[in-house]
């Protein structure tokens, strides 16, 4: 079975945490190849703050250029209406026979987990990877863990890995107060943001 990792989220803007991550995962676990995958009309999150698509899929397609095991997947962004992980994986799961998946998301993530829809669909199809972050406290983040494993028969998986807390909120913040990102996003991203004026002044 090929091993592939799965990277979604609406990367606005993608950083050095998403990639950390995905690498970190890549390693650990001895993924094949990793989809980064844009979502289209996430439904966690408030639209007016979310820049066009067209954007933020050239920001992952420069993050990820270089790297032979980071992939972009269009998969989300060419489906019409909301997308859930759920119909993702399912999609996937049907054109891939031969492939496991593995989705990988921070703990602030796994705890809302099961508000997504079909929660138990998603855990059915996939392994989840899980990354902790330093403001939710580890024995929390294991009892959940252990409540999704007893409750849906979860696969979950924990990375051994230091804990970077970096946010694309915080990067729209610094963008729009006219700070540097320098150092935050590689650097094809910063000029790529910064040549079309995104996050500035409402810029879409």
């Amino acid at each position: 079975m090929t091993k592939v990792g799965i990277m979604g989220g609406t990367f606005n803007p993608i950083h050095f945490g998403h990639l950390i991550l995905a690498e970190t995962a890549y390693e650990e676990i001895g993924l094949d190849r990793i989809l980064f995958m844009p979502s289209k009309n996430p439904p966690h999150k408030d639209s007016t703050e979310v820049i066009s698509e067209e954007h933020r899929l050239k920001m992952v397609e420069l993050a990820v250029q270089g790297n032979p095991h980071f992939q972009l997947s269009t998969i989300e962004l060419d489906r019409e209406g909301t997308t859930y992980t759920v119909d993702t994986l399912a999609q996937l799961t049907k054109e891939n026979p031969n492939t496991d998946y593995y989705f990988i998301l921070g703990a602030d993530s796994l705890i809302k987990l099961e508000t997504w829809k079909n929660c138990q669909g998603v855990l059915d199809l996939c392994t989840v990877v899980v990354a902790g972050r330093d403001d939710l406290k580890t024995e929390d983040i294991q009892l959940k863990i252990q409540y999704y494993k007893d409750k849906y028969g979860a696969r979950i998986i924990t990375l051994n890995m230091q804990s970077y807390e970096l946010s694309s909120g915080f990067l729209r913040d610094r963008i729009s107060k006219g700070k540097s990102i320098q150092y935050y996003v590689p650097e094809k991203v910063k000029d790529y943001i910064l040549s079309n004026f995104l996050y500035m002044s409402n810029s879409n």
